[in-house]
Parts: C-alpha cells; structure tokens; sequence
C-alpha cells in the first residue's frame, strides 16, 4: 500500500469530498424523492408525506384528455423532431468531421449557436420568423422549434463518434470500389451505432421536456405536456402533476436503460 493512501491528511480530504458528493446527489434527488410519494397520495390535494396511498391521480390523468391530449402531441413532435435531427444531424456532422473547406468554423459556429443562445431568445426569434410564416401555433411550427434545439446535440455526438473511427477502413471500402454513400452506409453507420443511439435518446428526452420554445410556439390545439405541467402550476395546482412527474420520471429512466442496454448489445461498443 502507498504512503499516500496511509496519510491521515489525505483520508480525510477523501472523506470530505466524499460527504461532499453525497449531499449534493441527495439535494438532486431530494425533489424526486418528495414528489413521488405525492404521485400516490389523495387526489383532493398535494401534501407530503400523503394521508393515504391510491392510484386516484393516475387514473385522473389517464381519463382526462386535458392530460392525455398534450402527452400526444409531445410523444409526435418529440418522435417527429428526433428524426428530422437524427436525419440531418448525421450525415452534416459525420462531413463536417472528416473535410476541411471554407467557411467551416463559421457554419459551425452557426450550428451551434442553439447551444449558447439562451432558450427564449430562440423561442422569440423563431415566433417571430413562424408568425411571418403564418405556421406559428402549430405541430410543424413546434417540431421546427425542437429540430433547431437537438440538431446541435445530434451533430456533436455524431462528431465526437467520427473521431474515434478508424480512417482507414473508409480508404479501404473506397479502395475496393464501394462508393461515398456505400461507404458510409456499410461502414460509418454500424460504427456509429453507440453514437447513434445515445444521440437519439437525448434529442427524445430534450424534445419531449422542453418547454420554453413549445410555449412560445404552441397553439390552442398544441398544447404539448411540459406546457400544459406548467399551466396547471401557474393557474391551478392541480395535484395530477404530481403523477405526470412521476410518469416522466420513470419514462426517462426506463429510456435511458433501453439506451444502455443497446449500446452495450452493439459490437462496435468500445
């Protein structure tokens, strides 16, 4: 054993980061600890810990179209906008990691500006310009809104997996007469696939738990679910947020597991 790992002062600084990262996982998950109990408790008012134990807000959600209707319109736009970004994320960032050419940092650059530019600057600017348009207020309008939110993500997995590819196995597949799209469609892609995989997942979730762009781009007919969440925070208090919170919570998980499961099934997983 090192002298380092016997020196008191090092245990201790150890143990002090330690208590450290504890408090702050549990200040994290403090919120979700809280409102999942509330998720079962009675249906007349939000307390924690409950009185009593029920699946009443459950079933509230599952029967009220004002619930259910905006969980659909979220599950559309977020399936619609991850495959418009998955679709146009892949082969923009998969060429813009392996060319070189004018003007490359500053379409970058504008690419990823979502990533900078604060959410309601994004949301005004793209109400005013769909406004214009005339689409403002609908399920296109909204999957727009969102597209412009993952497409960045989408293209910096897809650049990051790029640079761990193996070059040479592209000049290969050429050198054996396989064309550009052949190459990348029988080589690239199934190399991607972790990439891939993670890049759709988050652009899901990002999509389908955003509510500043849907709440500027959002009709009476679009409501999608984080705004209706938001709605009902604002003006009513209704205790069924307590169980669509629980919902998303253990939607997102069970993706993200989903996620994990299929990158690890992959053989090109690192």
């Amino acid at each position: 054993m090192s002298k380092t790992a016997n020196d008191p002062h090092e245990r201790k600084y150890r143990a002090v980061g330690f208590c450290l990262a504890f408090l702050v996982y549990v200040f994290l998950l403090a919120p979700i600890v809280v409102t999942i109990p509330m998720a079962f408790g009675s249906a007349n008012a939000l307390t924690f810990p409950p009185d009593s134990y029920s699946f009443d807000l459950f079933k509230i959600f599952f029967s009220s179209p004002g619930w259910i209707d905006p969980l659909l319109e979220s599950l559309r736009v977020a399936l619609a906008a991850t495959a418009i970004a998955m679709f146009a994320g892949i082969p923009a960032g998969y060429w813009i990691a392996r060319h070189e050419f004018v003007g490359r940092r500053v379409i970058v650059g504008v690419l990823m500006s979502p990533l900078v530019i604060p959410a309601i600057v994004t949301a005004l600017g793209l109400y005013l310009y769909l406004a214009y348009l005339k689409v403002s207020g609908t399920t296109s309008a909204i999957v727009v809104g969102h597209v412009t939110l993952t497409l960045p993500f989408v293209m910096v997995m897809v650049m990051a997996g790029v640079q761990k590819l193996d070059r040479n196995l592209e000049f290969g597949a050429q050198l054996m007469g396989a064309g550009q799209i052949r190459m990348f469609l029988t080589v690239v892609l199934p190399q991607l696939v972790p990439s891939l995989v993670s890049a759709a997942v988050f652009s899901f979730l990002l999509s389908f738990d955003e509510v500043v762009i849907s709440w500027f781009l959002a009709g009476p007919n679009t409501i999608t679910l984080p705004v209706r969440m938001y709605s009902a925070l604002e003006w009513e208090l209704s205790p069924v947020i307590a169980a669509v919170s629980t919902l998303l919570t253990v939607v997102s998980l069970f993706v993200c597991l989903i996620a994990v499961a299929l990158k690890k099934s992959t053989p090109f997983d690192g």
